[in-house]
């Protein structure tokens, strides 16, 4: 099935070549673009879009406060690619705590976004996960006062729940964590979907930051 797109950004010729470079791919549509992030939530409630590529800064309402109105609402299903100039942006990480399920450096090649839209669209792991785990490493450090987003105890995981999510959160993928375990990877889809309701969080970026901000991982013991 088509992946149905919106790209937003404050800036025509971004947009524009955004546009063109998805709308080459085959499986992806960009059915809409928006200027800024009030533009981008209106969109996103008349479409509904499978993934909303989200610039930062952008006038008017910034893809932070975009971010966290679309991924807010009831049923929603939309995933938020958050494009991003410095791979250590200082508003990845809200951004990420937001509800957005990646993202993805401005620099990134035509392919990488591409890519970065299929996976997003999959509910698959963290885009560049090297980055982004560093990232969040380092934003749980200097932010003590984060506090977990469902405020829901690990103490609900079982200890094999426990495990997965750890494993998880170090990048790994389901096969990578099954051939660890010794288990079948479908048991693994199983254990982490338990994960996901027990803790009343939405994907692997949420599970992810869920990690970091409940000391589950710490950035002394983050991976590399």
């Amino acid at each position: 099935m088509t992946i149905r797109v919106i790209v937003a950004d404050d800036q025509a010729m971004v947009r524009e070549a955004f546009t063109i470079l998805l709308d080459a791919q085959p499986g992806i549509d960009v059915v809409a673009t928006a200027e800024n992030g009030a533009q981008a939530v209106e969109l996103a409630g008349e479409l509904t879009p499978d993934v909303i590529v989200m610039d930062i800064r952008m006038p008017d309402m910034d893809g932070i406060e975009a971010t966290r109105r679309i991924t807010s609402r009831p049923g929603n299903s939309t995933k938020i690619l958050i494009l991003t100039t410095f791979n250590l942006d200082e508003y990845v990480y809200e951004a990420l705590r937001a509800g957005a399920s990646g993202f993805l450096l401005k620099s990134a090649s035509g392919v990488q976004l591409a890519e970065a839209v299929r996976v997003l669209d999959r509910g698959e792991a963290l885009l560049a996960p090297e980055v982004t785990k560093r990232l969040i490493a380092e934003f749980s450090r200097v932010s003590p006062a984060a506090k977990p987003p469902t405020g829901v105890r690990v103490d609900a995981l079982t200890d094999r729940e426990t495990e997965v999510l750890t494993l998880v959160a170090q990048g790994l993928s389901n096969a990578e964590i099954a051939r660890k375990l010794v288990v079948a990877e479908e048991t693994v889809k199983t254990h982490f979907g338990r994960v996901l309701r027990k803790l009343q969080l939405r994907d692997r970026t949420q599970a992810t930051i869920f990690a970091y901000e409940s000391g589950l991982i710490t950035p002394g013991n983050a991976p590399r």
